[in-house]
């Protein structure tokens, strides 16, 4: 089956509100086999609303439209839907009642205004809403199927899946299913990566591949597209397997893992702890540790280092290293590293200093050189980046790179 998405809401097109009930709605019905084939988004507009359901029932047959159903004189969605199946608003006492038990239980009465969505286009299946006072509806006719949910996105992703998700499933029963297994890559660009793959296409079909780039990653999708459960489930075990192995040590994990997370369960291994002394990344390389939930049993601390005499102060890096190579160089790197450790009694440490733009550079360190240093048991050393893109990317890239780097490095040390 496929199904087109209309995003209804003004704020979406001015950019105050991002979409995030498209990407929930998008990964729910695939797992179900059904596709999302086009999203459009239209303003708070009854025309702009007919016109573009209209355009997708003509394409489709099947639309998911989400927002407009509150109690305001902007949220217009089933009024507009209901006029192309030509089907008129009625009072559903149910529903009121929902609404009136609702608002009791916060102590409060719900206006006049809140009496318009207990008016239901008739005909129409009323999807009980748990979460808020808009009721789903599933209005199925002539022009084919409309099921309009609330754009808030509790209540749109509890309505997709306990009112929507099993009508579906039991529409589609027998079907085949769209299903995706990720590889998460890091320290390689997207054209390099494509280029170590080689005929990864032609091998995995009749998978898809998608190659999707992030701060200082690369993710490599597979999806199976309309096969049987178990297949989709063999073939892409074995595409993930293959993606892993061609991308080397560039792979670092499948699905949501985040690199902080497998550097921690590395030290966990080891029952290593690890300290950060960040300069030009200000806290984010501790902020992506302690993102991690029982990262306190790893993670020790971290100093934000950035002016000079804090780095020799805090971290212990001697003044004459700083005036003879400045705050950005090789050697105050891995004293950085190594006063980590000493300050936070941890067995392995990573410091990062930068420039991270948009001014600072020189020719000789122009905006987007990084230092990253590492104190480990047996040794310290240091590396040098160069980075491209805005300060906040800069940043960003820095301190995934030092997750990188540390992690390999924890793979090579012996047990």
């Amino acid at each position: 089956m496929n199904i087109e998405l209309v995003t209804v809401g003004t704020e979406l097109l001015l950019g105050f509100t991002v979409d995030t009930n498209g990407a929930e709605i998008g990964r729910a019905l695939a797992a179900l086999g059904v596709r999302v084939v086009r999203r459009t988004a239209v303003s708070d507009d009854p025309a702009a609303i007919r016109d573009a359901v209209a355009a997708a029932l003509r394409r489709t047959g099947a639309v998911i439209t989400t927002g407009g159903l509150g109690p305001t004189a902007d949220d217009i969605t089933k009024s507009a839907v209901a006029a192309l199946f030509g089907a008129r608003l009625v009072f559903d006492p149910d529903v009121w009642a929902a609404v009136e038990a609702r608002f009791a239980r916060f102590g409060r009465v719900p206006t006049a205004s809140n009496r318009g969505q207990a008016e239901v286009p008739e005909g129409a299946v009323v999807l009980t809403n748990g979460w808020g006072t808009a009721p789903g509806l599933w209005l199925e006719g002539e022009p084919g199927l409309v099921i309009m949910l609330p754009g808030v996105p509790v209540e749109m992703r509890n309505l997709l899946a306990a009112g929507v998700a099993p009508r579906l499933a039991e529409r589609g029963r027998g079907g085949g299913v769209i299903r995706s297994v990720t590889v998460r890559t890091t320290g390689i660009g997207e054209s390099a990566l494509a280029e170590r793959l080689g005929d990864i296409d032609a091998v995995l079909a009749p998978l898809t591949l998608a190659y999707l780039p992030g701060v200082g990653s690369v993710d490599l999708r597979a999806t199976a597209w309309n096969l049987p459960p178990e297949e989709a489930d063999q073939r892409l075990e074995a595409a993930a397997s293959l993606l892993a192995e061609r991308a080397g040590h560039y792979a670092y994990g499948r699905g949501d893992d985040d690199l902080a997370e497998v550097v921690l369960a590395e030290l966990r291994r080891r029952q290593w702890t690890v300290a950060v002394a960040e300069s030009c990344t200000g806290g984010l390389l501790g902020g992506r540790l302690t993102a991690v939930p029982g990262s306190s049993s790893q993670f020790l601390g971290g100093i934000i280092a950035y002016a000079d005499e804090t780095k020799h102060r805090l971290l212990g890096v001697p003044r004459e290293l700083l005036e003879a190579h400045g705050a950005v160089s090789e050697p105050v790197a891995r004293e950085m590293a190594i006063g980590a450790t000493r300050a936070l009694g941890a067995d392995v440490a990573v410091s990062i200093t930068g420039i991270a733009g948009p001014d600072g550079g020189s020719d000789d360190k122009p905006v987007g050189t990084v230092w990253l240093g590492y104190a480990l048991p047996g040794g310290a050393d240091a590396m040098l980046l160069r980075l491209v893109g805005t300060r906040a990317e800069i940043r960003g890239r820095a301190a995934q790179q030092a997750l990188y780097e540390l992690w390999r490095r924890l793979k090579r040390l012996p047990e």
